[in-house]
């Protein structure tokens, strides 16, 4: 089960572009939304550590999000 709010999910794709959104759709796009968040935690603390630190910041973020472009 998805942490992430299903209805927020589906309000971002129609926001995007999407006209209509199944239930099903927005399961989907919920799991892989935090399998994304999961991957680019997991790179910035990579970041993080290499800089000393245990706290993750901005920095670490968008320079993590740069890998997945």
């Amino acid at each position: 089960m998805a942490d992430l709010p299903i209805a927020a999910v589906a309000r971002i794709a129609k926001n995007s572009g999407a006209e209509r959104v199944g239930a099903d759709a927005s399961v989907i796009l919920a799991e892989k939304a935090e399998e994304f968040i999961g991957d680019l935690v997991k790179e910035a603390v990579k970041l993080a550590g290499h800089a000393g630190r245990k706290t993750l910041k901005a920095e670490d973020i968008e320079i993590a999000a740069e890998k997945f472009e």
